[in-house]
C-alpha cells in the first residue's frame, strides 16, 4: 500500500491521507485507510482523550505518527508566541504613531486659535487659581489617605497564593496520567505536551501578577470548606463596615469639593455676563450660543400658527412637561428656570393653556412675551409680580366664552446666566373629576391636548409624579406609556420626595419608582427633587438650599444608597433634559426642513398651475393694498363738482321730504275754503316742520347722500379692468363701518334750520322763470304721486276686463267688491267735483243701499277704505289740472289778481317754496360736505382700516378664497423653510 502511494505522488496527484490508526493488543497501529482530503488527521482514542492535529511537514512517515505529533505541538507553541509578540509590537508601534499624530494635530490647531490675550484681562488671577489648586490637592490627599488606612488581611494574599499552588499542583498531577496513557497508547513523547505546558504556567503566572487581593482572596474563598465560613463572614462584616466608613467620608468629600465649585461658580457669574456683553470682541461662539435657542424658538412659534396641510406636521422637538394636577409641574419649570415666573393657587387649576417657555443663556435674569417689547426683571420682586399678573391675565383672556382650558399658546422667553438652553411647554394638569365649575368635556380636552403634544414623535415628554401620593393614583403615567412605549423619550420626575420620605413606610418602594419597576411604563432617566418647602413665597435660592440640604441628609437618597446621586436634584434634571433635548434637535432638524422644502415645492407648483399672473399676495399684503384703493376712492370725492353734490342732495332729500309735503302739508291745506285760510294752514305747519324734523331729515339726507355717492365710485372702480373683485367684500365692511360710526356737526343741524326757515318765510316768486321751474316742480311731483295712486287702486279692484282678456287672470272675489264700491263713489265725485276729503254718514248709507241693489253686501269701513284711494286720485287730477291752468298765470299772481272764481295757483306759491328751501339745504349741505365732512369721513376711513390691519380675525372674514389661503400658506412655509436653514447652518458651525 505505501508503494502505491509513492506511486501517485510521482503522477503529481496531491494526496491528504486520513489515516486511522485502530490499536491491537500491543497498542499499535492495526489499519491505515487514505482518503483524497486537503488535512491530515491522526487520531488517537484512549481512555476518552481525543486529540486532532494538523501536520506541517509532509515527510513526517507514517510509521511513527506520535513523533510526528510531537513535533508539530512544538512548532504551533511557536506560533502562537510569536503572533503574541507580533501584536505587542503592533500595539506598541501603533501607540508610538498614534502619539506623534496627535502631537502634530494638536500643535496644528493650536497654531490656527485666534489671539486670546485679551481672557487674560477676564479671568482670575494666578494667585487664586493656585489657591484653587491648593484647597483641591488638600482634599485629593486626604481621600488618598483614606484609601491607604483601608488594610486588607495579609492572609487573604497568602490564600491566594495558596490557591495557585493548588492549581499547579492539580495540572501537574493530570499532565503525568495524559503523558503515561499517551507512552502506553502512541508511544508518544513528553516534549510537546510540556512545551505546551510551559505557555500554559506563564499565563498563569501572568494572571497571577495582576489579580487583586480581593479578588483572590474571594477565589479563596469560594473554594474552602465549611469549617472556616464562619471567619471569613466575620472578616466580611469587618471589611463592608470598612467600606461604608469609607463612603460615608467619600459623600463628605463629594459635597465639600461641590460647595467649592458652587462657590466658584458665583464668583465666575459677573464674569460670565461680561463676556455675553462684549458683543463681537472674540466672543463668536458664545454669542451663536446665545442666539441659536432664540431661533429654534422662532421656528416653533410659526409652527404654531401654521395651519396643517399637505401631510406636513409640525415633528420638531420640544419638552413637553405633563403631570397630575397639582403635582409639581409648574415647579420643576420654574426652578430649570430659575425664577417663579407662575401664579399659583390652592388646590385650582392655574394653567389653563399651553405655556411654551425658551431657556436661554444671557447677561442679565430677564423674561419677555414673544408679542410684548417690555422685559421683566426676575431680580425684583416687583417685576416677578407683574409677570406673574401678566400670565394669569393672558390665560384668563384665552379661555373666553365659558372655557375651561384653551389650545391657545402662550409664548414667553427666560434669558439668564447659567441657564441650560432648551424650549419647554408646561401643559394644563391631567384631572381625574371634572367640577361643576368646568365646562363639560374639560377632562377629554385636557387629554386630548396633552396627547397631541405628546404625539409628536420627537417631543421629549418630562413625565411629572408627586412623589407624596399613592403612586396608584396616578394618571399620566399610562398615558405616557401609550404615547412612549419604549421610553425612548420620556424623562421620568418624581417631585416632593422629602413629603414622601415623611410618610413612606416602605423605602424600597421609591427605589422601585426610581428603577423603572413600578410604573407600567419605560424611561431614559428617572429623577428625584425637591421643589418647594410648602411656602409659596420662598425664593428659587431658599428651595435650591433645602433641596441640597434635603438629599445630602436624607437617609433614602445618600446613606442608604437607594439612589444615585446623578438621580437628584434640578440641576442633574435641567442638565440631562438639556442634553437630550438638543441630541434630539440634532437628529431630526434636518429631515424637518426638508419635509417643509417638498411643502413649499407642493404649493408653488398649485399657484403657477392656478394663478400664473399673480403676484403672491397674503393678506396683510392684500389688506395694504386694499387700503390703498379705498383711500384712492375717497380723494375722489374732492373730484365731484358742486353741481353734481347739489342736485344729488335735492333728489335725495325730496325723495325723504315728500310724503309729509302731501299728507301733511298740501292735503290738509288744500281742504280749505279760502286762499287765506290755505296760506295760513301751510305758514304754520312749515315753521313746525322747519323748528323740528326738517334740519335733522336733512343731515340724515346728507349722510346718505355722501355713502351713496362714495358707493358709486366703487362701483365705478369695479369697471377698471384692473379690479379686482377680491377686495370687495373688504371695502364694502369698511365703508358700513366708518358711516355707522361718522357723526354730522351738531352746529350743522341748527344752521341749517335758520336758512330753512328764513327761507320757508318767503312766499313771493320773483320771476317768469322761478314761476316756470314751481310750476314743473308742481307738475312732477303730483304725477309721481299719481302714478303711485293708480298702481295702489288697480290692485285694490284688481285687473280690468282687458287685461283679463290680455294677460289670462281673474279678480277675486274681495277685488270685485272694491271695484263695486269705486264705480259708486265715482259716481259721487263726478256730482260734486269739490267734495271734501270724507263722506258724510248719510253717503255712506246711500252709497251702501245702492251696492245692496246690486248684489254687494258690504259695511262702512270697507266703502272708507276704497274711498281713500279713490279720493287721493281725484284730487291729484284736480292738482295736476290747476297746474296745468297756473302756466300763465304768473301776470295775475305778479299783479294780484288771481282769485278762487279765475284760478288758484296756491298749491304753486307752496311748492316754489318748498323747491327753494331745498335748493338753499342743499347748497349749505355741499358746502359743509366739500369743506369738513369729507375729511372726516376719510379720517374715521384711516381709523377703521387701521382697527382692521391689527384684527387678524377680520381679515380672515373679508379676506378669503383659495388664493388667499394658498398664499398665506406658500408665506408661512417659506418662512418656516428660511428659518429652519438659518438654524441649521448655526447648528452646524457651533459643532
Amino acid at each position: 500500500m505505501i508503494s502505491t502511494v509513492n506511486k501517485l505522488k510521482k503522477t503529481g496527484m496531491v494526496l491528504r491521507p486520513m489515516v486511522s490508526f485502530s490499536a491491537g493488543a500491543s497498542g499499535a497501529p492495526t489499519m491505515v485507510k487514505y482518503r483524497n482530503y486537503q488535512t491530515l488527521t491522526v487520531n488517537y482514542r484512549h481512555r476518552g482523550i481525543l486529540s486532532r492535529y494538523s501536520p506541517l511537514n509532509r515527510s513526517v512517515p507514517f510509521k511513527n505518527p506520535a513523533l510526528h505529533q510531537t513535533r508539530n505541538i512544538g512548532f504551533l507553541v511557536g506560533r502562537i508566541l510569536k503572533g503574541v509578540l507580533k501584536i505587542r509590537y503592533l500595539l506598541i508601534g501603533g501607540a508610538v504613531g498614534g502619539g506623534i499624530s496627535l502631537q502634530r494635530s494638536y500643535e496644528e490647531w493650536r497654531n490656527s486659535l485666534p489671539d486670546s490675550e485679551w481672557l487674560k484681562d477676564l479671568f482670575p488671577s494666578s494667585e487664586k487659581v493656585d489657591s484653587f489648586r491648593g484647597s483641591l490637592m488638600e482634599l485629593s490627599s486626604k481621600f488618598r489617605d483614606s484609601l491607604e488606612n483601608l488594610d486588607i488581611d495579609p492572609r487573604l494574599k497568602v490564600f491566594g497564593d495558596r490557591k495557585i499552588s493548588e492549581l499547579r499542583a492539580w495540572f501537574d498531577s493530570r499532565l503525568e496520567d495524559a503523558i503515561q496513557a499517551a507512552e502506553e497508547e502512541g508511544k508518544v513523547t513528553a516534549q510537546g505536551i510540556n512545551s505546551g505546558l510551559k505557555l500554559f504556567y506563564l499565563a498563569v503566572d501572568s494572571v497571577s501578577d495582576v489579580i487583586p487581593p480581593v479578588v483572590k482572596a474571594e477565589a479563596f474563598v469560594t473554594a474552602t470548606g465549611a469549617e472556616k465560613h464562619e471567619e471569613e463572614r466575620k472578616k466580611t462584616e469587618n471589611m463592608q463596615q470598612k467600606i461604608d466608613k469609607m463612603q460615608e467620608e467619600l459623600m463628605k468629600v463629594q459635597l465639600k469639593y461641590q460647595k467649592e465649585l458652587e462657590k466658584l461658580e458665583r464668583d465666575n457669574k459677573e464674569l460670565r455676563k461680561q463676556l455675553l456683553l462684549r458683543g463681537n470682541s472674540g466672543s463668536a461662539n458664545r454669542k451663536i450660543k446665545k442666539s441659536l435657542i432664540d431661533m429654534y424658538s422662532e421656528v416653533l412659534d410659526e409652527l404654531c400658527d401654521y395651519d396643517v396641510g399637505y401631510s406636513t406636521h409640525d415633528h420638531l422637538p420640544r419638552v413637553v412637561v405633563v403631570g397630575d394636577q397639582s403635582s409639581g409641574k409648574t415647579s420643576v419649570l420654574e426652578m430649570i428656570a430659575q425664577a417663579r415666573i407662575f401664579p399659583r393657587g390652592a388646590g385650582e387649576m392655574m394653567t389653563r393653556a399651553p405655556v411654551k417657555v425658551t431657556l436661554s443663556e444671557g447677561p442679565y435674569h430677564i423674561a419677555q412675551f414673544k408679542d410684548s417689547s417690555r422685559e421683566f426683571d426676575l431680580s425684583k420682586e416687583s417685576d416677578l409680580s407683574d409677570l406673574r399678573k401678566e400670565v394669569e391675565l393672558r390665560m384668563l383672556n384665552s379661555v373666553k366664552h365659558g372655557k375651561t382650558v384653551s389650545s391657545e399658546v402662550i409664548s414667553m422667553t427666560v434669558k439668564g446666566p447659567g441657564l441650560q438652553r432648551m424650549v419647554l411647554v408646561d401643559l394644563p394638569g391631567i384631572i381625574s373629576t371634572q367640577t361643576t365649575e368646568m365646562e363639560s368635556g374639560t377632562r377629554e380636552a385636557i387629554r386630548q391636548m396633552t396627547q397631541t403634544y405628546m404625539s409628536n414623535p420627537n417631543a421629549i415628554i418630562l413625565c411629572i409624579q408627586d412623589g407624596a401620593v399613592d403612586a396608584e393614583r396616578s394618571n399620566v403615567t399610562d398615558l405616557v406609556a401609550q404615547m412612549d412605549p419604549q421610553g425612548k423619550r420620556t424623562i421620568f420626575v418624581l417631585t416632593k420626595v422629602d413629603l414622601a420620605e415623611e410618610n413612606l413606610t416602605k423605602p424600597d418602594r421609591i427605589r422601585k419608582i426610581l428603577s423603572g419597576k413600578l410604573f407600567p411604563m419605560r424611561a431614559l432617566g428617572y429623577f428625584a427633587v425637591v421643589t418647594g418647602r410648602g411656602n409659596k413665597d420662598d425664593s428659587i435660592a431658599t428651595i435650591k438650599q433645602y433641596e441640597e440640604h434635603f438629599f445630602s441628609t436624607s437617609k433614602l437618597f445618600n446613606r442608604e444608597g437607594l439612589v444615585p446621586s446623578t438621580q437628584v436634584t434640578t440641576k442633574n434634571l435641567s442638565l440631562a433634559v438639556s442634553e437630550c433635548f438638543w441630541k434630539m434637535v440634532r437628529e431630526t432638524v434636518e429631515q424637518q426642513a426638508d419635509a417643509f422644502k417638498a411643502t413649499r415645492f407642493n404649493l408653488e407648483t398649485e399657484w403657477k398651475n392656478n394663478f400664473p399672473r399673480l403676484r403672491e399676495l397674503d393678506r396683510n399684503e392684500l389688506f395694504e393694498k386694499a387700503r390703498g384703493e379705498i383711500l384712492d376712492e375717497v380723494v375722489n370725492l374732492s373730484l365731484v363738482s358742486p353741481k353734481e353734490w347739489e342736485e344729488a342732495l335735492m333728489k335725495k332729500l325730496w325723495e325723504k321730504v315728500a310724503t309729509y309735503v302731501f299728507e301733511n302739508l298740501y292735503l290738509p291745506a288744500a281742504q280749505s275754503d279760502t286762499s287765506g285760510s290755505f296760506n295760513t294752514k301751510i305758514d304754520i305747519r312749515l315753521k313746525q316742520w322747519a323748528d323740528q324734523q326738517l334740519p335733522r331729515k336733512s343731515v340724515e339726507c346728507a349722510w346718505e347722500t355722501l355713502k351713496e355717492e362714495f358707493g358709486r365710485l366703487v362701483e365705478k372702480a369695479k369697471l377698471s379692468k384692473d379690479h379686482d373683485n377680491i377686495f370687495d367684500q373688504l371695502k364694502a365692511a369698511v365703508v358700513d363701518e366708518s358711516m355707522r360710526k361718522h357723526q354730522w356737526e351738531d352746529k350743522a343741524a341748527e344752521v341749517l334750520r335758520v336758512i330753512q326757515l328764513n327761507t320757508l318765510e318767503d312766499r313771493s316768486v320773483h320771476d317768469k322763470q322761478q314761476w316756470d321751474s314751481a310750476v314743473q316742480f308742481v307738475e312732477r311731483s303730483v304725477i309721481e304721486k299719481l302714478e303711485v295712486t293708480e298702481a295702489n287702486l288697480n290692485n285694490l279692484v284688481g285687473p280690468s276686463r282687458t287685461q283679463q282678456w290680455l294677460r289670462w287672470t281673474n279678480a277675486t272675489p274681495e277685488q270685485k267688491q272694491h271695484a263695486s264700491v269705486k264705480n259708486e263713489l265715482e259716481r259721487l265725485l263726478f256730482a260734486e267735483r269739490n267734495h271734501p276729503p270724507t263722506l258724510s254718514y248719510e253717503e255712506l248709507t246711500a252709497a251702501r243701499r245702492n251696492l245692496q241693489t246690486n248684489g254687494v253686501d258690504v259695511d262702512n269701513e270697507f266703502i272708507r277704505q276704497t274711498w281713500h284711494h279713490v279720493y287721493r286720485r281725484h284730487f291729484l287730477r284736480k292738482s295736476l289740472s290747476r297746474a296745468y291752468e297756473c302756466r300763465k298765470g304768473f301776470w295775475m299772481y305778479h299783479q294780484g289778481l288771481e282769485n278762487e272764481q279765475v284760478v288758484d295757483c296756491n298749491d304753486v306759491v307752496l311748492f316754489w317754496r318748498i323747491q327753494q328751501m331745498l335748493k338753499v339745504t342743499a347748497n349749505a349741505l355741499r358746502q359743509q360736505i366739500m369743506n369738513r365732512e369729507a375729511r372726516r369721513f376719510e379720517k374715521e376711513i384711516k381709523e377703521v382700516l387701521e382697527v382692521y390691519s391689527q384684527d387678524r380675525d377680520k381679515k380672515e372674514q373679508l379676506l378669503t378664497g383659495r388664493r388667499v389661503q394658498l398664499a398665506e400658506e406658500l408665506k408661512r412655509v417659506r418662512q418656516i423653510q428660511e428659518k429652519l436653514e438659518e438654524f441649521i447652518k448655526s447648528l452646524n458651525a457651533e459643532k
